[in-house]
């Protein structure tokens, strides 16, 4: 980690998600605990969705492309988040397969100038019969080329 974040470039793909730090999140050297971070970035990704129409409530047959799970993560800590308040997500896709996908995100100020934390996070859409590899729907597809980082 190193005493100052680094600043970032203006958001010019993916989402930027409000997301709240609480005092109870911190731990007890008053520091945004580690295991919080990907927690944060959870909540960010759900409410993200949730605005596209993709929902979790307990169903897994009904759950269509919200019927997912992990498969790696990785996630290097910059800065130290060392006070409760507001905060974002930064959120974006690397890949859009067919039946996975590869989304990155920075944990960052509120206004994204500031990034705490980045990392990526691999999903596998799953049958919810089988928790075989399943595609994605195409509405979902649909939704996620518009999140795409553009490729140099």
């Amino acid at each position: 980690m190193t005493a100052e974040a680094p600043t970032a470039p203006a958001l010019s793909y993916g989402r930027l998600v409000p997301v709240t730090v609480h005092f109870d999140d911190l731990d007890a050297l008053g520091l945004l605990h580690n295991a919080r971070y990907p927690v944060m970035v959870e909540r960010a990704w759900t409410e993200l969705w949730a605005g596209h129409g993709v929902r979790f409530e307990g169903d897994w047959a009904a759950a269509g492309d919200a019927c997912n799970a992990v498969r790696e993560l990785t996630i290097s800590y910059e800065a130290p988040v060392t006070r409760p308040g507001g905060y974002a997500v930064h959120l974006w896709l690397d890949r859009l397969g067919t039946t996975g996908l590869t989304y990155g995100f920075r944990f960052c100020s509120a206004d994204g100038a500031t990034t705490y934390a980045h990392g990526t996070r691999v999903l596998v859409r799953l049958d919810s019969g089988t928790l075989r590899p399943a595609p994605w729907s195409e509405a979902f597809r649909t939704a996620g080329r518009a999140l795409l980082r553009p490729t140099d």
